[in-house]
């Protein structure tokens, strides 16, 4: 990202159905407002709708903004398109939940705290005390136990929403949370709601999905980032990646090369978001990937 004196850049996303004309619309709008186009990228998808992520650099004037924002509005009526505008230098506040198991949690705040993430992490939520995390270095983040059972669900996300709320958190990470998000919860975060797991699911439920896939004798091991839906594990899906394993892995080893899979496919994921790169269609999702 480049920035100069009074010059702003912005991330263009929209989708609509497939039709003529919407590239140069698009384009043409740009133009009048006087925008540089950095980057153009789109799809047209065979169930026939069109997705387009445009990167540009605007004067940083009011007028001019606010003159590009109602031309959109208009392009968005002509052809039924669904858009959203972003500012690059904003950073998403996003909320880390995680239960035992931290390592993407440790893994998504050193790449925060480097630089390489963008974001600006509003609070760690937590069904563990914070004694279990004492190793983990969180400078200034605000910490939130919310322990949670059968009886008390309803009340702890009750809390959690109260936490969402209050620190406008605009994107949750399940970083290896292993609670069940109830419906309600779930139906308030459309598409602001990530999720890490291993790509077992649902062929190996339950708890020890590594030892039951080696008593398989499973050739490949892999995790999957997905939005979380009201459908357990079976969201649109982000990003994914695989390892082979072979005979001479036992369980432990699985575990070790499935830690480092769901480390690095969840950081994708959360760039890939936070990057506006993610669009959803339907039950899947349109990556522009770097």
């Amino acid at each position: 990202m480049t920035t100069t004196d009074n010059i702003i850049e912005y991330v263009l996303t929209l989708s609509c159905p497939d039709q003529p004309g919407i590239v140069a619309a698009i384009s043409t709008g740009l133009f009048e407002a006087q925008a540089n186009i950095l980057e153009s990228q789109q799809h047209d998808d065979p169930s026939g709708r069109f997705f387009m992520r445009v990167v540009f650099a605007l004067q940083d004037q009011s007028t001019v903004y606010d003159w590009l924002h109602t031309r959109l509005e208009a392009l968005a009526s002509q052809f039924n398109m669904t858009w959203s505008l972003h500012n690059r230098l904003k950073r998403k506040r996003v909320m880390l939940m995680v239960s035992k198991m931290d390592h993407c949690l440790v893994d998504l705040l050193y790449r925060w705290r480097i630089g390489e993430l963008p974001i600006e992490p509003v609070a760690i939520v937590a069904n563990y005390p914070k004694e279990e995390y004492a190793h983990i270095e969180m400078k200034d983040i605000p910490f939130h136990y919310l322990p949670i059972s059968k009886d008390t669900k309803k009340e702890q996300e009750q809390q959690l929403w109260d936490i969402i709320k209050e620190t406008r958190t605009e994107l949750v990470v399940l970083a290896r949370y292993m609670q069940i998000l109830s419906s309600d919860m779930v139906k308030k975060l459309p598409g602001q709601c990530i999720n890490i797991h291993h790509s077992f699911l649902p062929g190996f439920k339950g708890a020890k999905a590594y030892h039951q896939a080696f008593a398989r004798g499973v050739k490949l091991i892999g995790a999957t980032a997905h939005y979380v839906t009201e459908d357990l594990d079976e969201g649109p899906i982000i990003e994914q990646d695989v390892e082979r394993v072979s005979h001479r892995d036992v369980p432990e080893d699985l575990v070790r090369k499935g830690r480092d899979i769901e480390r690095r496919v969840l950081a994708k994921a959360v760039r890939y978001h936070i990057e506006n790169r993610v669009i959803l269609n339907g039950s899947k999702t349109v990556i522009f990937a770097d």
